[in-house]
């Protein structure tokens, strides 16, 4: 079996340890019948299965490095000096309190100090973080920090709002109630004007 170390608990330093795939769907048998359903069923014999086939594309983000993908940069940007800002890029993740979804978009953006990055790598970035069990604000720093560390632009600005299905579907059941959380650094911090011109971008 694999040994994975979380790459979003700086706190944990020994190993995690993955189970095998018959291991994992033995789990998801076990909550089927502590829900008081009859794994064995015919329509839910092949669920073990297919819950840990999902888990596999709902949490690939553990195994991938949001850094390589941030790692390819030009620098000829013939004299473009101005906000570079990717807009609508959909979040699907995953609480780590009640591993239940939570969807949304995200709203990203640096202003370039002498490189910039392909575009659809920003993105990609978002989903890496999003593959992963966390809260949304953890999310959102990560974002932030892996553009701020990889690029060293002179700020990184990252907007998400999520509507999260732990409070919709259980709990206070509150529907259509979503959550926004923000991370800047740099000129967007220290600048307000730079920072509501951000802003202003990720009004629908």
């Amino acid at each position: 079996m694999d040994a994975v170390t979380p790459k979003n608990d700086i706190a944990r330093h020994d190993p995690v340890v993955r189970p095998t795939q018959e291991e994992a769907e033995a789990a998801v048998r076990t909550l089927i019948a502590w829900a008081g359903d009859d794994p064995m069923r015919e329509g839910l014999i092949d669920t073990p299965k297919r819950v840990v086939n999902a888990y596999k594309e709902w949490f690939q983000g553990y195994d991938e490095d949001p850094v390589k993908y941030l790692s390819r940069t030009f620098e000829d940007v013939q004299g473009y000096d101005d906000i570079v800002i990717m807009r609508n890029i959909e979040v699907e993740s995953h609480c780590e309190h009640h591993i239940a979804p939570f969807r949304g978009k995200a709203f990203v953006a640096y202003m370039p100090s002498e490189a910039v990055v392909g575009i659809s790598k920003l993105a990609r970035v978002v989903e890496i973080f999003a593959k992963r069990l966390q809260t949304q604000e953890t999310m959102t720093a990560q974002i932030c920090d892996a553009i701020t560390e990889s690029l060293a632009p002179m700020g990184t600005a990252v907007f998400i709002e999520a509507e999260h299905q732990c409070m919709s579907t259980r709990g206070v059941h509150h529907r259509h109630v979503t959550t926004v959380t923000t991370q800047f650094t740099g000129v967007f911090k220290s600048d307000a004007d730079l920072r509501n011109r951000f802003l202003k971008m990720c009004e629908k």
